[in-house]
């Protein structure tokens, strides 16, 4: 008997890529499956399918230019940043509890985070002369605190970032001290509480060069090194 006639379905073509060792995409026929995390030069679309702090760039994850992340390029660790930020204790101020912060959330191109004004001069709100140069400076500087996740153990004294408001005012400042999330309430930090760990502490030039109203004490504003 002659064999009887079989019908043959085409196969979808299947590729399975490679990204790294921890990470494998499959791409079947024309669709693309981008859930997956990738690392260094691994494919994207967004920045969301890159992890840590990469982005996306011509289509591969790679290092952020503007926040200084240098896990690609194997200079060195990026800035110590955490998007799990969780106080690690409670300091006691004046019959207040305040929360105490080892890290900060991440740095991205527009972090977010809350103005506070200080007076960097002798004898002002900043207590003892500031940490990265061991100087006062007078309220005509341009000058900024971070909170000690984002000053990363002086890792960015003396690096200049930019400073947005919401009335699209910009402006860029000298990081010159930090603004301590961990300590507080003593003579050093001028009897105040640790700092919240979301915190760009400005002088009064920072503000005035924003346009925005000392009085308030407080703004929202985002940062990013310039």
């Amino acid at each position: 008997m002659a064999p009887s006639s079989l019908a043959v379905w085409p196969l979808p073509t299947v590729l399975i890529q490679v990204v790294d060792y921890e990470n494998i995409k499959i791409v079947s026929g024309d669709q693309q499956d981008f859930t997956a995390i990738s690392s260094c030069n691994g494919p994207c679309k967004t920045e969301d399918d890159c992890s840590g702090q990469l982005i996306c760039i011509s289509g591969k994850c790679n290092d952020d230019p503007n926040v200084e992340t240098l896990t690609c390029t194997g200079k060195g660790p990026a800035p110590p940043s955490n998007s799990d930020c969780r106080p690690f204790g409670t300091l006691k101020c004046k019959g207040k509890s305040f929360p105490q912060f080892a890290c900060s959330p991440p740095v991205t191109s527009f972090t977010k985070a809350s103005l506070t004004l200080n007076d960097f001069s002798e004898g002002g709100d900043g207590g003892a002369p500031s940490e990265c140069d061991e100087k006062f400076h007078e309220k005509t500087e341009l000058v900024v605190a971070l909170s000690t996740g984002w000053y990363a153990g002086r890792s960015r004294c003396g690096k200049m970032i930019k400073i947005t408001a919401r009335n699209g005012r910009t402006v860029v400042a000298k990081v010159v001290d930090e603004c301590d999330s961990r300590n507080g309430c003593d003579s050093e930090h001028a009897g105040l509480p640790p700092c919240r760990n979301n915190i760009v502490d400005g002088s009064d030039a920072v503000w005035e060069a924003l346009r925005l109203n000392k009085d308030l004490g407080v703004v929202d504003v985002t940062w990013s090194l310039a």
